[in-house]
């Protein structure tokens, strides 16, 4: 068994900076996959940002790449999202979750963890 709990979102102006942090309990997923989804109002939730734990590949969303930044601390315990140049458009509910095995995936369906979500607002 296992939980996720996300915390660091808010309202920032376009062009700034949110970092986002996913803390794990209940057990280390070092064997895991890692990533971040977003919910935007009347869409799908789609994939962000993806990492290996094991191995540190990562793997990005053309719509974010080269602005966000996806990172996990070596105990197994906690990861991140660092998000830089935000847009209007990133504006949405931001979603932790982790997967068994160490292979990054893009479809949500391949998750078994979630976090409950944070809301991030780009907006002047």
């Amino acid at each position: 068994q296992g939980q996720l709990l996300e915390s660091g979102g808010g309202l920032v102006q376009p062009g700034g900076s949110l970092s986002l942090s996913c803390v794990a309990s209940g057990r280390t997923f070092t064997t895991n996959a890692l990533a971040w989804f977003r919910q935007a109002p009347g869409k799908e939730r789609e994939f962000v940002a993806g990492c290996s734990w094991n191995s540190g590949t990562k793997y990005y969303a053309d719509s974010v790449k080269g602005r966000f930044n996806i990172s996990r601390d070596s105990a197994g315990k906690s990861f991140f999202l660092q998000m830089n140049n935000l847009k209007s458009e990133d504006t949405a509910v931001y979603f932790c979750a982790l997967k068994v095995g160490g292979s990054i995936r893009t479809e949500r369906e391949a998750y078994t963890y979630w976090g409950q979500g944070t809301q991030v607002t780009v907006s002047s």
